[in-house]
């Protein structure tokens, strides 16, 4: 048995052309009168012209043999070329979502539109979910494009609040910027009333109920916290939100029952298993880091949370290659060739070493050996970012500042 394409053209050659042999030429009889001679002159050319024409089909056929055969290789080629490539893509979509986008749209992987994009972020295979956080916070007018094309592929219809949320903070890991955040809660908000009208007064309803609900799954699950909220509690600071009037009780009983039975899940295939007691770290990004012994700068992905200072190499390792607790440490910014930098001390101690720990190369976890770290930030808004989320570490939760604008802009609405 050969190929579907090697039968069918063994087929066609056996029904055109079975097995064509020329003849051999009979004498010419003596008796033929002049007019039979002809007639059998013109039968052997058209004989001849028959055998030719017999002989350029077979040659045509094995043209096309020859050409499906290769169309195949080549379509398999090419077929290995743009798997290879779009593999690329996802990678440096991982390292950078912007270049990422670029490169898979530069090689005609993906069309430059919101839709196609919200289409490839949405079934995220291969995509690192931090990343997709990233992007979908942007505050460019195209990234928020496409995250309103993102969460429009979620359906949300008669799902309760908890269920909702569990179903869209699965599909990528919230970025640590308040901004970011309040954009992408927002989008949420539209999306759930939308496919629910009627359950909340506003959107802004929702969006507050939404963070309420976030910060009970971190009160009820971090081991951290001590004091767990009740129900009780969770209803009382919910009362007014719904523009002015309460919510009923028995919804809001429902949500908080949900989330104390089953916590979010929070992806955890960025690397970051050290936060998966915590719903939302208090910042990440990119940031240079000054070595110890050797004085060059690396470019290290840094996540504060918990009071501690975590860096990775790339945003998909599974383990951090340094922990920098910052219990009893200061923060102070500092002039250096590199532009944007501060600088982690221990105040009053010059010459002592941080309480800090780093995984080596071979894979060995050995205490750290910095006086101070100095860190170095991509813009000057960055590094006054950094240094005020590293201060307000120990006690900052990154949702109550958001929820309480937002309660003040709803009385404040209400009043007017």
């Amino acid at each position: 048995m050969g190929t579907v394409s090697e039968l069918c053209v063994s087929s066609f050659q056996t029904f055109l052309c079975p097995a064509v042999k020329p003849l051999e030429e009979a004498p010419v009889p003596d008796d033929l009168t002049p007019e039979e001679q002809q007639e059998l002159e013109n039968i052997r050319r058209r004989k001849q012209e028959l055998l030719e024409d017999i002989q350029r089909l077979k040659n045509e056929i094995a043209e096309v043999t020859s050409e499906i055969e290769n169309l195949g290789s080549t379509e398999e080629r090419k077929n290995m070329q743009r798997n290879k490539q779009v593999a690329m893509g996802r990678k440096k979509f991982n390292m950078d979502p912007k270049k990422g986008i670029q490169f898979l749209i530069e090689n005609d992987l993906l069309k430059n539109t919101s839709d196609d994009i919200a289409q490839f972020l949405y079934k995220g295979e291969g995509l690192n979910k931090t990343a997709i956080g990233d992007y979908l916070g942007e505050r460019d007018d195209f990234n928020i494009k496409v995250l309103q094309a993102f969460v429009e592929l979620h359906e949300f219809t008669d799902l309760n609040l908890v269920q909702a949320l569990r179903q869209f903070l699965w599909s990528f890991r919230l970025p640590g910027e308040a901004q970011k955040i309040d954009r992408m809660m927002e989008t949420f908000a539209q999306r759930y009333c939308h496919c629910n009208p009627g359950v909340f007064q506003s959107t802004d309803t929702c969006y507050i109920l939404s963070f309420a609900i976030i910060m009970l799954n971190t009160s009820l699950h971090n081991p951290n916290v001590k004091d767990k909220p009740t129900v009780e509690r969770f209803i009382s600071m919910n009362r007014g939100i719904n523009d002015g009037g309460d919510l009923p009780e028995d919804l809001l009983r429902n949500l908080y029952e949900s989330i104390k039975n089953e916590p979010f899940k929070i992806p955890e295939d960025d690397g970051n298993d050290l936060t998966h007691t915590f719903f939302n770290p208090d910042r990440e990004g990119w940031l240079l880091k000054l070595g110890g012994r050797v004085k060059t700068w690396k470019r290290r992905w840094f996540i504060l949370t918990d009071n501690c200072l975590y860096y990775f190499e790339y945003t998909t390792d599974k383990e951090p290659r340094g922990i920098i607790p910052l219990e009893n440490l200061s923060i102070k910014e500092v002039e250096d060739k590199k532009p944007n930098c501060f600088e982690l001390f221990i105040p009053d101690s010059k010459d002592q070493v941080i309480k800090a720990c780093k995984t080596e190369a071979d894979g060995r976890v050995v205490e750290g050996n910095h006086t101070f770290y100095r860190i170095s930030a991509p813009t000057a808004e960055e590094k006054e970012e950094w240094m005020k989320s590293i201060k307000a570490a120990i006690s900052r939760d990154p949702f109550y500042e958001m929820l309480a604008a937002r309660k003040k802009k709803v009385s404040s609405m209400k009043r007017h």
